[in-house]
């Protein structure tokens, strides 16, 4: 018989996905027999209503703050942020008393679940791995790339971003130094990744790793879709078009996917997008179906290609689709997981600040007329199915607790 462990999950609320991933994982863990708690913020409750186990209040940054840094090139969280985290944090874990703790993008966690003690485990990206073997920094959309041709803004980011980073790392190193902890190494990767246990919700022929620790482990995909009902036309799709499926999530920019519905409207394809919750500014054309959220997964298996941001989330339910992918990224998060879509030959991207109507109409017209790429995407599906992330989470559980 199985001990009954306790699991704290802290879901930094600055994303969808940040939320979603924890969920796929606590209710794996809770069909297994253990108990899991999640904390997080209130601003994703309507996703969190119908969950059995126990949901406490967590703060967490805007969504709005969070994307404006971002954008910015700026840190998300300055020392102040992080020190109210950490007290946060531990006051919820001296509540709930865990066996183990789960965090996705809790980045106080390097320091408050070393204060306490109790194991605590990452849920990341594989491309954030100091371990993986491609370890490029695209260049993401900041303002210097509105302004300079491309060679010369990467020629400017290369020069300055290992000093950009260590920014990024000072304020969780200022607080790490105040509760008496070494330093973390002044880059991304590491600041994404510090835990005692590394999981990555990825599959490794996309990301394969050079010597990685025995306390790194791959979940594979942790696909989700929210709980919602079809829209009225869901089962009134033309059916003599290819199906474009098309949302840039909960981050993305609205004017961006004005452009491209645009650029839709004109090409012999039908299009269903999910706009999370934010009105199109322009007028829908005839061949646009609409809804605030979609289905993903059975979205994607619909279609004959699915347009995102490019991050991991909806490329995967793409891919898990054999479905290839068009992202539009724009933060550093999505150019790195695209890149390991375009190398895959499952897609292509278009930078968010260089969308142009005849960029993202010669894009569609290429990943849905081109068999390869759909062959590749199917390539892609094979590997995600070998991978059950709850089943393989749960074995975690039960090997660490």
């Amino acid at each position: 018989m199985i001990r009954k462990r306790r699991v704290l999950f802290f879901s930094e609320a600055v994303t969808l996905a940040h939320v979603a991933r924890p969920m796929v994982l606590a209710k794996s863990l809770e069909y297994a027999g253990h108990e899991p708690v999640m904390a997080c913020h209130d601003r994703y409750k309507r996703f969190l209503l119908n969950q059995t186990w126990q949901v406490l209040p967590l703060g967490s940054i805007s969504s709005e703050q969070f994307l404006h840094q971002l954008a910015l090139g700026k840190p998300v969280y300055s020392a102040e942020t992080l020190r109210s985290y950490v007290k946060e944090d531990i006051k919820l874990i001296d509540r709930v008393k865990p066996d183990l703790i789960v965090g996705d993008f809790r980045l106080s966690l390097s320091v408050s679940a070393r204060i306490v003690g109790i194991p605590y485990a990452a849920i990341t990206n594989a491309y954030w791995s100091p371990f993986c073997r491609h370890k490029s920094y695209p260049l993401p959309v900041l303002p210097l790339t509105r302004y300079f041709p491309l060679p010369v803004a990467q020629f400017i980011f290369d020069v300055f971003k290992r000093k950009a980073f260590a920014l990024h790392c000072k304020p969780l190193n200022q607080v790490r130094k105040e509760y008496g902890l070494t330093p973390i190494e002044p880059d991304l990767r590491w600041l994404y990744t510090d835990a005692d246990f590394s999981l990555y919700a990825d599959c490794p022929k996309m990301f394969p790793m050079e010597s990685m620790p025995d306390r790194h482990h791959f979940l594979g995909p942790v696909l989700w879709s929210p709980p919602v009902t079809d829209p009225v036309w869901w089962n009134q799709l033309p059916a003599s078009r290819p199906i474009v499926y098309l949302t840039l999530g909960s981050s993305g920019s609205p004017n961006v996917m004005q452009l491209v519905v645009d650029a839709l409207a004109s090409l012999p394809v039908t299009v269903m997008a999910s706009t999370a919750g934010a009105p199109l500014p322009g007028i829908a054309p005839p061949n646009l179906f609409t809804a605030d959220y979609l289905p993903g997964c059975e979205a994607a298996a619909r279609s004959n290609l699915v347009i995102c941001n490019g991050g991991s989330p909806t490329s995967q339910q793409a891919l898990a689709c054999g479905v290839p992918v068009l992202g539009i990224p724009s933060n550093m998060d999505q150019f790195m997981n695209m890149a390991a879509v375009i190398c895959s030959g499952a897609g292509e991207i278009i930078r968010a600040d260089r969308v142009r109507k005849h960029s993202v109409q010669d894009a569609v017209t290429r990943l849905i007329s081109e068999p390869e790429r759909r062959h590749q995407a199917k390539q892609l599906a094979k590997s995600f199915s070998d991978f059950d992330c709850g089943k393989l989470f749960c074995h975690f559980v039960d090997k660490v607790c």
